[in-house]
């Protein structure tokens, strides 16, 4: 397999919030057509052998603040196989890349819902993997409605890995970098590549988000791709609030390039899969994969529940059941619930 360069590319967020829908329409895909110019000279400074491109968290249209359900999922959210994914499609296809992201997505199973999707699009502009985020503050997830999820979707369809030219690809999204256990059930499936969207604080001291792509590169020894926003134009909260240092890491943890602050391709670098997996196949302490016995963390995580699934299921969504829920996991773990 041979090696190829991948870009974490660092754009700024032009958010919708303030728009009708028709002009928060028009304005999602002036978003796209910018960053297709972007990827274009992006491409041609790097070399043709930019195969991978992978996008911020919420590069579209920014994310809902206050919107209800309904105005969100009119504004703001894409519909599979929609006009907005026909122009990302058309944009893989255009440069030859494997194009990756982080969007709001509809589903008709689930059609008073939205989920926060990240996908990855191939260069015959096909979307050959599409996850749902599966932990979030106030936006649903597929835990949400998990029964029927699964029923519909099956546990590889909540952990999907897309096995590519490029290696095996997966999709972390956002703070979701905080959880190991999403990388871990990935890696098990496979995965060689994390492509991280995220929008978050870029800070000259050490994030928490900045460690966990250090930890999940190490113990998961893979590529972590993580694309950061280069600030969010059009809302009230500080312009550079989520800005600065994308970054691409090797599965040692050692970090290959990083972006400073401001829109950016500097956070470009060479993968090499086949280096990846001379790694994986050694029989030595730093094998951190060969030596995982999952068995005896399976029944501690059997035997004990915190969040609950299905909330979902059986009434509309709403932001206050999200932190009833929260003030309830935190009761029960510190065993004040009565």
């Amino acid at each position: 397999m041979e090696a190829y360069k991948a870009l974490a590319l660092q754009t700024t967020c032009h958010a919708v919030n303030a728009l009708a829908p028709a002009a928060a329409r028009a304005q999602i895909l002036a978003n796209i057509r910018r960053i297709e110019r972007q990827i274009e000279a992006s491409k041609r400074f790097i070399g043709r052998d930019l195969r991978l491109v992978v996008l911020p968290e919420y590069f579209a249209s920014g994310f809902p603040m206050g919107e209800s359900f309904a105005l969100w999922q009119e504004k703001a959210c894409f519909e599979i196989g929609g006009k907005e994914y026909e122009a990302l499609s058309a944009l893989a296809v255009q440069y030859d890349i494997y194009l990756s992201g982080n969007v709001y997505e509809l589903d008709p199973h689930f059609p008073d819902l939205y989920f926060q999707s990240s996908f990855v699009i191939d260069p015959k502009g096909a979307c050959i993997l599409r996850y749902r985020r599966l932990n979030s503050m106030f936006a649903p997830t597929p835990h949400d409605v998990w029964d029927k999820y699964l029923e519909i979707y099956g546990l590889e369809g909540v952990f999907p890995v897309a096995d590519t030219e490029l290696g095996r690809l997966a999709c972390i999204a956002s703070e979701e970098i905080l959880y190991p256990e999403i990388a871990r059930c990935l890696m098990m499936r496979g995965a060689e590549v994390f492509l991280h969207a995220t929008s978050e604080v870029g800070s000259p001291l050490l994030t928490q988000k900045g460690v966990a792509k250090l930890a999940r590169a190490i113990e998961n020894m893979a590529y972590v791709v993580s694309a950061n926003s280069a600030g969010i134009a059009g809302i009230d909260i500080p312009f550079a609030s989520t800005d600065g240092l994308s970054k691409i890491i090797n599965y040692e943890g050692l970090v290959l390039c990083e972006a400073g602050y401001g829109e950016s391709m500097v956070a470009h670098a060479t993968i090499d899969i086949n280096a990846l997996r001379h790694h994986r196949q050694r029989p030595a302490m730093a094998n951190f994969i060969a030596r995982q016995r999952f068995e005896l963390f399976a029944e501690s995580y059997q035997t004990h529940s915190f969040y609950p699934p299905n909330t979902f299921e059986t009434q509309k969504p709403d932001r206050h059941v999200f932190l009833q829920n929260i003030q309830r996991v935190i009761k029960q773990y510190m065993g004040t619930e009565t």
